[in-house]
């Protein structure tokens, strides 16, 4: 039952100025005899209520939640009934929360100016609130701050609430009342919940009448339905034993979710005690979440928000087999004729042949490794940097992939066909088709994070990269324009329209995740004057400590649009159990109107579609795969090494003798420790690593004293963009002036080219 259906502002008050009695221990209390009772048996029966009534009854109070960072510790008032915590927002002394609280007949927990005016903000709402946010008990453990003796935690398996309370009383009241509600709920089922039932109602009355046309008598009539009967229990009873086990299985997921969870927090919370707190308590002051308390250290992660939510349909449903093979025959026939009423589709539109590039052989896989590898644990390198940017943390060669961060940006054009078609829909005068397909493109750039597990190369300060793509028609450059903070500037330019860039990555290490923040904004410029920005979304990495390394992308992305047409997408953030991670959904709205007229649906790893219209609006049990319509889908070819690169990604660090003699200093394919570990040189790769970031220490001191990239340069909105002259510089061989930041490339006499095996000489 929803706890907002019962407002009784009364029984709140009644319950505070009665030492935070039940209202019905109150009232068993005023209809008692005035008989003496002894002290010991009322103590015991008072006692015994209260845990009956924690367990069955509400119980309310407000409670300070941390929310994140920005926010700090937040006022929510808690109520506690039927086994769920709900939560709802407060707007106490004028704060920045815009929902009142909501009034429940319930045993109050705690007192003071807080609760006073949230009592007062109950009793004067006037409608039944929604909870902001639930957890259920079933599936969660709490635990007390072993630092502070007003905080709590309740780990769900997928999320934390990060709790405090007035007093201590107030804690040890909401950790019984927690407790109590929980133990109704029991982690297994017994015997009995696979009992025959005996209550199911089944008819024979048909199967008689039908027995006894065929001429039978009575008795062989009542032995078939008794062998019906009999077959029919035993298999409901077979279905109904499946369910149990499922619901069991289901019940184990959550709670080894859950474990797991505190089993990491407790190594954190080990390895946090033997350092000094200084590091918290000189970061953050006035009750932040930092105070010397190791667990909170991933307390960022639950974050807050207050967008419009998207809709999200279930996937076992739209993403069926059937509806992915239906949907992609729709866009076959789209091709070609053009179907379900959406005629206005130009097939010349969606076709930009390859045949107009020119073709390029590209190698298809890395080169064999000379080497076996000897890797180390990860916790027992950043152990003690929990909390801090990992941009500072020196990781052993290992961790990484044969590609720097310089490359990764490329690799979000590997699907630079999407923006080719954007750009012949705008020809066609069709701003919402092109609209679609910048998306997908925007989207598409994620595809190729699934299954890495490795990190890319952290560029040294002035190393680029340039990728010269005919068979694409791109022509891409990168540059490291900034070591701190850092930054990567980015500019491509293709057949018609510009897109560039710059990205500052923060990251933080919590733990039993990473969480890695982009800043910066994309920009996608056709000839035509046509402009689409967004930024990335927040990516995660879990699994740090325990279990297999996977990543995953949460959050929102909007890509504005200077024309008709902007775009809001959400990439739903994955849960233990969910069948169908990964999902992405949204819509592109009409700038002018702000009407709703397309959705995007689909996987960031996998395939996007689109649906014309607003689905919102279409009646209960609508399907919108019906009329979907295949967008974009990922190449699902992996070069089977352990760093699952596509046939793409495994080109970008590709180098020719042809091609090195026409490369600056500076670009990553000419970084040694990068190539050794592509050749599968460890040791040499290692011990290049290391020197390399000895001389990249000194570019901190060098950016201070007013270093200026070369390529890149700030513009107004204090974002970097390409000022030209490379690809002029590149074709007169032209590198005067360009230092030599990679120094000495390697001790050995030379260093191979991957597939040539020619020298290069310093």
């Amino acid at each position: 039952m929803n706890p907002l259906c019962c407002i009784a502002p009364v029984s709140l008050d009644s319950a505070v100025e009665h030492h935070h009695q039940p209202p019905r221990i109150l009232a068993a209390a005023a209809a008692a005899p005035t008989s003496p009772t002894p002290p010991a048996a009322a103590g015991a029966a008072v006692a015994a209520q209260v845990v009956l009534d924690a367990a069955q009854a509400a119980v309310a109070g407000v409670l300070h939640k941390w929310v994140n960072y920005g926010k700090g510790w937040r006022l929510r008032w808690f109520v506690l009934e039927g086994g769920v915590l709900s939560y709802y927002k407060l707007r106490v002394g004028g704060g920045g929360d815009s929902a009142a609280s909501p009034a429940v007949a319930a045993r109050v927990i705690g007192e003071g100016g807080a609760l006073r005016r949230a009592r007062e903000e109950a009793a004067a709402a006037g409608k039944q609130w929604k909870p902001f946010g639930e957890i259920h008990l079933k599936v969660s453990s709490i635990r007390a701050s072993k630092s502070d003796d007003k905080r709590l935690y309740i780990f769900s398996g997928t999320k934390t609430l990060h709790l405090r309370c007035e007093t201590e009383e107030d804690r040890n009241a909401w950790i019984q009342a927690l407790q109590a509600a929980k133990d109704r709920f029991p982690r297994s089922l017994t015997s009995n919940d696979f009992s025959p039932m005996s209550d199911v109602l089944l008819s024979t009355e048909k199967l008689r009448v039908r027995l006894l046309q065929e001429g039978l008598n009575e008795t062989v009539v009542k032995e078939c339905e008794s062998i019906m009967m009999t077959e029919l229990l035993e298999l409901h009873n077979q279905m109904k034993s499946q369910q149990q086990q499922y619901s069991i299985l289901i019940d184990r997921l959550r709670q080894l979710e859950t474990e797991k969870v505190e089993l990491e927090r407790t190594v954190v919370h080990e390895t946090k005690e033997r350092e000094a707190h200084g590091y918290a308590n000189g970061r953050y002051s006035g009750g932040s979440a930092s105070e010397s308390d190791p667990d909170t250290a991933s307390q960022v992660a639950d974050v807050e928000t207050d967008e419009d939510e998207v809709m999200y349909f279930d996937t076992r449903d739209f993403l069926s087999a059937e509806s992915l093979r239906s949907a992609s025959c729709r866009r076959r026939e789209l091709l070609t004729n053009g179907c379900n009423g959406l005629e206005h589709i130009d097939p010349a539109a969606y076709v930009v042949k390859t045949t107009q590039y020119p073709s390029v052989k590209r190698r298809d896989k890395l080169p064999e490794p000379k080497e076996k590898e000897n890797p180390v644990g990860l916790w027992s390198i950043i152990k003690e940097n929990i909390g801090k940017d990992l941009s500072g943390v020196c990781l052993p060669v290992y961790f990484n992939e044969p590609l720097s961060s310089l490359q990764k940006c490329f690799e979000d054009l590997e699907y630079s066909y999407l923006v080719d078609h954007a750009l012949q829909w705008g020809k066609q005068r069709d701003s919402l088709m092109r609209t679609l397909h910048v998306a997908a493109f925007a989207v598409s750039g994620y595809a190729s994070t699934e299954g890495r597990q490795c990190k890319p190369f952290n560029p040294l300060l002035g190393e680029t990269y340039e990728a010269d793509y005919p068979d694409k028609g791109l022509r891409f450059f990168s540059e490291k324009v900034s070591h701190h903070p850092m930054v990567v500037a980015c500019h491509c330019e293709g057949r018609g329209w510009k897109f560039w860039g710059d990205s500052n990555l923060k990251g933080k290490f919590w733990g039993r995740s990473i969480q890695l923040d982009p800043i910066g904004v994309l920009t996608l410029q056709f000839d035509d004057g046509e402009t689409f920005q967004w930024s990335k979304v927040t990516t995660s990495i879990y699994n740090i400590i325990i279990g297999k390394i996977y990543c995953d992308h949460y959050g929102t992305m909007r890509i504005k649009g200077s024309g008709d047409y902007s775009c809001k997408l959400k990439f739903k953030e994955q849960s233990i159990i969910d069948r169908n991670p990964h999902q992405v959904h949204g819509f592109v709205q009409d700038n002018r109107t702000g009407q709703k007229v397309a959705m995007l649906i689909g996987k960031w790893d996998e395939a996007m579609y689109y649906v014309l219209g607003d689905p919102s609006a279409k009646p209960k049990g609508y399907d919108p795969m019906s009329e979907a319509v295949l967008l974009w889908e990922r190449d699902k070819s992996l070069n089977q090494t352990r760093y699952n690169l596509s046939p793409f990604a495994i080109s970008l660090n590709e180098l020719t003798p042809n091609l090195a003699k026409k490369l600056p200093p500076t670009d990553s394919r000419l970084r040694p420790d990068q190539r050794h570990l592509e050749n599968g040189e460890y040791e040499m790769a290692n011990a290049e690593k290391l020197r390399l970031e000895q001389l990249q220490r000194q570019a901190r001191r060098l950016q201070e004293k007013g270093w200026q990239p070369r390529w890149f340069s700030k513009d107004d909105d204090d974002s970097y963009r390409y000022i030209g002259g490379y690809w002029e510089a590149r074709e007169k061989g032209n590198w005067d002036g360009i230092p030599d930041i990679f120094g000495q490339r390697s001790a050995s006499p030379g260093w191979r080219i991957s597939g040539t095996n020619p020298q290069v000489e310093d």
